[in-house]
């Protein structure tokens, strides 16, 4: 079941009369309409009208994912994922030995 446009907050009857009279009867219209188009209907200020088109969009299910080519994300080839080569950037944990074979440890401890 699709949501009517007066499940909207702060859209009653008397609003939900004034949006049809402009020719925006449903929720996905709303959601697509701008806020000039809005504040242009008796009764809908730039505030109120830009809460209208919000709460709208919210009410809309997500739209499904266009990979490119066209194919929707969900179906089709996999896209390759790029892993991350190496442990550029990372620091090395205690006790492990770096570059030239040295045991890194905590600074100033000297071995016996």
């Amino acid at each position: 079941m699709r949501p009517a446009i007066t499940d909207i907050r702060g859209i009653a009857k008397s609003g939900a009369a004034a949006l049809a009279g402009a020719g925006i009867k449903t929720v996905a219209q709303l959601a697509k309409a701008s806020k000039e188009q809005i504040t242009g209907i008796r009764g809908f200020g730039a505030a109120r009208a830009v809460n209208a088109i919000k709460a709208a969009k919210a009410m809309m299910p997500p739209a499904p994912a266009v990979a490119k080519g066209g194919e929707s994300a969900g179906k089709g080839k996999k896209k390759d994922v790029k892993k991350p080569k190496g442990k550029k950037g990372k620091k090395m944990a205690k006790g492990k030995k770096g570059k030239k074979g040295k045991k890194k440890g905590k600074k100033g401890k000297k071995k016996k």
